[in-house]
């Protein structure tokens, strides 16, 4: 079975909560294990909103860890508040650890190479990346990622356009500086899902009212549905094959502008990184994310 840790900005936006919904029917479907959630956007309520979610979900020992660096992002709550008094292991954000430690500690006891599926911000990961043999391991973060990650699936850039912006890399001086390191030094493939692929699908529209993630869609404002870019992530990452889930790959090396966050994209057939390309219309996305969400 294929594992899977999750790094996500949970708490931005309620695409989050769609997509750990996708990812938890995926367990309860017997495709995936969730070895573990990165929060890499905190806020005063994310380990026991997210816990909370989890609990709810079926899922009751997924470990959780936070960026205790509590970089320059913004708090915006919606759905943390409803969420978090559901909360039964994490009650606050002390009680999760450390990010880069949690990823260590989870890649250094993978007997098998597990996957990372990112619908956040990249530092924590280029954090990782950067880390320094511990107690944990006495392998670096580079060489930990090289020796347990198989691949990497990101929810990030604009791939459509030669400089293209997106959120989740240009949001603030430590996203930019995050998006180029993790770039430049991973060492093993990454897929990228860009900011077109969902900007016009959406998801969430065939929830229950008594559904707690139709909930949390209303505290973001969002009760008809959202757009689709961490679900299509998701959906991506479980499926495992771009074609199957309805996407041509392009591959090749990504760059990242350090001051701008602009991504940039040179097509090589060896290249370690590619981004997808959507061969459907809207429409094929809603039914297959519908399904992913619904199922049971």
């Amino acid at each position: 079975m294929r594992t899977f840790i999750l790094g996500t900005d949970w708490g931005s936006d309620c695409d989050d909560v769609v997509a750990v919904r996708i990812l938890t029917r995926a367990v309860h479907a017997g495709k995936i294990r969730l070895a573990g959630v990165i929060i890499n956007h905190v806020m005063t309520d994310s380990a026991a909103s997210l816990d909370g979610f989890l609990h709810r979900e079926g899922l009751k020992d997924v470990p959780i860890g936070i960026d205790k660096k509590a970089r320059d992002l913004t708090e915006r709550v919606s759905y943390q508040k409803r969420l978090a008094q559901y909360a039964v292991r994490y009650k606050s954000n002390e009680d999760a650890e450390d990010g880069v430690k949690l990823y260590r500690r989870l890649l250094a006891q993978a007997e098998d190479k597990v996957e990372i599926a990112e619908i956040g911000f990249l530092h924590v990961v280029a954090d990782l990346l950067e880390s320094e043999a511990d107690e944990i391991s006495p392998l670096t973060g580079r060489e930990l990622v090289r020796d347990k990650v198989a691949r990497i699936w990101s929810m990030a850039g604009k791939w459509d356009e030669d400089g293209g912006r997106e959120y989740n890399i240009f949001c603030t001086p430590c996203t930019r500086a995050g998006a180029y390191a993790f770039v430049e030094s991973c060492p093993v493939p990454v897929t990228f899902l860009g900011f077109e692929i969902g900007a016009d699908v959406i998801s969430g529209r065939g929830l229950a009212k008594d559904d707690l993630l139709y909930a949390a869609m209303c505290d973001h404002g969002s009760p008809n549905g959202r757009l689709s870019w961490d679900p299509m992530l998701a959906d991506l990452a479980v499926t495992g094959d771009a074609e199957v889930a309805g996407y041509t790959a392009v591959q090749g090396t990504a760059r990242i502008d350090r001051e701008t966050g602009a991504n940039h994209f040179t097509e090589d057939a060896a290249g370690l990184h590619s981004y997808v390309v959507r061969k459907y219309d809207p429409a094929w996305y809603e039914a297959r994310l519908e399904r992913a969400i619904l199922s049971e």
